[in-house]
């Protein structure tokens, strides 16, 4: 049952086009803006380590994963509404197989729009990172947004229609700022980059960062988003069970 609902899930989420197509746009138009202006420079972030436009690129696919993982929400949100997960409790599927399926489904439109935004760096900017470099960026992101394809489905089952889309905006901006995918942490006040170390987009962006320059310690970034998975994937199962319980 889980495996055949992951399947319908999946086919589901890749035949959303319009939800693809503004997964992408908005990283893209960010990118291609950003680069236009300083990725010809051949500037290098004095952080990092790395080309400018290699950060900007990271910090835009980590943003657009993000994205398709956090936007599973209102899909969720609209089931509810229209009483599929009633229809699904008195199925076989249990708690974890409606976890998984969700989060998996999530996680490959995220992986499209990683490997896409990296895709048209290096065609557009020509940026000079190696393969391995560029693989271990995308790999790194894309378990960095593990969290986040949690945090969409608990928002789905706990958000009612006439606010979820105020809530989606708060956790999505307020992650997107705190994580550093807009601007860079240096710029905030101090206060901001503490409390940045404790929200999973943080972290994801560092797993990014370390990927594309094949160094640094990753078991640090790795615990904090596997404390943040396993800490909202009991909360899903318990809310999935306790709503099964209530039919």
């Amino acid at each position: 049952m889980s495996i055949a609902y992951l399947g319908l899930e999946s086919a589901r989420q890749l035949k959303n086009v319009r939800s693809l197509v503004f997964t992408f746009a908005v990283p893209l138009v960010m990118l291609l803006l950003f680069g236009g202006i300083y990725g010809a420079s051949g500037a290098v972030d004095k952080v990092t380590g790395l080309p400018w436009i290699a950060v900007t690129t990271v910090q835009m696919a980590g943003y657009g994963g993000m994205m398709a993982a956090l936007g599973q929400a209102f899909t969720i949100v609209t089931e509810r509404n229209v009483g599929w997960n009633r229809q699904l409790r008195i199925t076989a599927l249990n708690g974890v197989g409606y976890m998984i399926s969700k989060v998996a489904a999530a996680l490959l439109v995220a992986l499209i729009s990683i490997i896409a935004l990296i895709v048209v760096s290096v065609c557009v900017f020509h940026t000079t990172l190696t393969f391995g470099a560029w693989t271990m960026a995308a790999l790194g992101l894309w378990l960095g947004v593990i969290p986040f394809a949690f945090i969409s489905v608990l928002i789905g089952q706990f958000a009612k229609p006439n606010y979820a889309q105020p809530l989606f905006m708060v956790i999505f901006f307020g992650m997107a700022i705190l994580g550093g995918l807009w601007v860079p942490l240096s710029v905030l006040p101090s206060w901001m980059t503490n409390v940045a170390q404790v929200v999973p987009s943080y972290w994801l962006n560092r797993l990014g960062q370390m990927g594309a320059h094949l160094s640094g310690d990753v078991l640090e970034p790795i615990l904090v988003l596997l404390g943040w998975t396993v800490a909202l994937g009991a909360l899903i199962v318990w809310r999935y069970r306790r709503d099964a319980a209530r039919q």
